[in-house]
C-alpha cells in the first residue's frame, strides 16, 4: 500500500516512471479506496507501463489480461485441463468407476487452469490486475467484468462463488477504441493520460536513454512535438520517441539534419501516408 501521495511519486520514480501529482493522486486513491483505476488516452503514452511500475513499487505480482474482440468470461476466469481430464477418464474406465463418479472427479479444482481474473482473486496477497485495452473487448465482457469487480467475486457453476482472498489493485486501460458504459465509469477512478509536454518528454528521454547528447535530445523532442500537431493518422507515441532516441544514439548522431530524419523517420511513423506527408516538410519542421 501507499501511505501518501508523495510516497507514490517517490516509489514510482525509483522504478524510472516519471509521475506528476495528478497521476500520483489517482493511483493513491485507487489503491487505498480499493476502486479500479480506468486509464484512458492515446496508445503509447505509458498506461501499461504505469501498471507495471505500480506493481514493482508495491513489490507484488502483475497479472495481465490482454483484451481483444471476442474475449469471453471463460478465457478471463479459467478453462478445464482437457488433457488431464481425458487421462483421468481413461484411468477410471480401467478401474470400472461409474460415469457419475468420474464426472464428480474431473470437474473439480484439480482439473482447471486459472486465467488472469481468477488468479488475481485467489492470490494470497494483493496483486496488480492489469486489464489491458478493455476497449477492444465486447460490451458483454465489459458487463461481466463490472459485475465481478463490484464485489470482487465471481460465480462458476462447477466451483460455486469464488470470493477474493485479497482485493487486487485493478488497472483498466483504454485507447478510446469505443466508449464505456456509465456504470463502469461510475465504478472506477478515471485518469486520462495525454501526450506529454516538451519538458516532460525531454525528461523521459534523458531518463530512459542516458547516452543521448543534450542538444540532440532537445531537437528530437521538439521535432516529435511538431509532428503531433500535423493531424497524422497515427501520431508518434512516447515509446516511439524513445525508439527513435535509441536509434540516433546507435547511429552516433550529434544533431538532426534532413538526411538523418528522412532515413529514420520510419521509426516514428508507421503509415506511409504519414511518412510522405512529413518528408515533404522536413526542412520546415526541424527546429533551429
Amino acid at each position: 500500500m501507499f501511505g501518501s501521495i508523495p510516497e507514490v511519486k517517490a516509489r514510482l520514480t525509483k522504478q524510472n516512471y516519471l509521475i506528476n501529482n495528478r497521476v500520483a493522486t489517482a493511483v493513491y486513491l485507487a489503491v487505498n479506496l480499493q476502486k479500479p483505476l480506468l486509464i484512458e488516452g492515446p496508445a503509447g503514452v505509458g498506461k501499461t507501463q504505469l501498471a507495471k511500475a505500480v506493481a514493482k513499487a508495491m513489490d507484488t505480482e502483475l497479472i495481465r489480461l490482454q483484451c481483444y474482440e471476442g474475449l469471453d468470461e471463460s478465457k478471463a476466469l479459467f478453462e478445464w485441463n482437457y488433457q488431464k481430464q481425458l487421462l483421468r477418464i481413461q484411468a477410471n474406465h480401467l478401474t470400472e468407476k461409474t460415469w457419475e463418479e468420474t464426472k464428480a472427479n474431473i470437474f473439480s479444482e484439480d482439473f482447471y487452469l486459472a486465467r488472469p481474473l481468477l488468479k488475481a482473486l485467489r492470490a494470497e496477497r494483493p496483486v496488480v490486475l492489469l486489464v489491458d485495452e478493455l476497449d477492444k473487448s465486447d460490451e458483454e465482457f465489459e458487463s461481466f467484468l463490472l459485475e465481478a469487480l463490484s464485489d470482487y467475486q465471481v460465480s462458476i457453476p462447477e466451483l460455486g462463488t469464488v470470493k477474493a482472498t485479497s482485493i487486487p489493485v485493478v488497472i483498466l486501460t483504454s485507447n478510446n477504441y469505443r466508449d464505456f458504459s456509465d456504470a463502469l465509469k461510475r465504478r472506477c477512478i478515471h485518469l486520462y493520460i495525454d501526450y506529454p509536454s516538451f519538458d516532460r518528454e525531454l525528461a523521459i528521454v534523458r531518463l530512459k536513454v542516458p547516452g543521448i547528447k543534450e542538444a540532440l535530445s532537445e531537437r528530437m523532442v521538439a521535432f516529435v512535438q511538431s509532428l503531433r500537431k500535423m493531424g497524422l493518422k497515427k501520431a508518434p507515441s512516447i515509446s516511439e520517441t524513445l525508439d527513435w532516441a535509441r536509434t540516433l544514439v546507435l547511429l552516433g548522431a550529434d544533431s538532426l539534419d534532413e538526411e538523418l530524419v528522412t532515413n529514420t523517420v520510419n521509426i516514428l511513423l508507421k503509415y506511409q501516408q504519414d511518412i510522405k506527408k512529413v518528408e515533404e516538410r522536413i526542412g520546415g519542421l526541424l527546429p533551429e
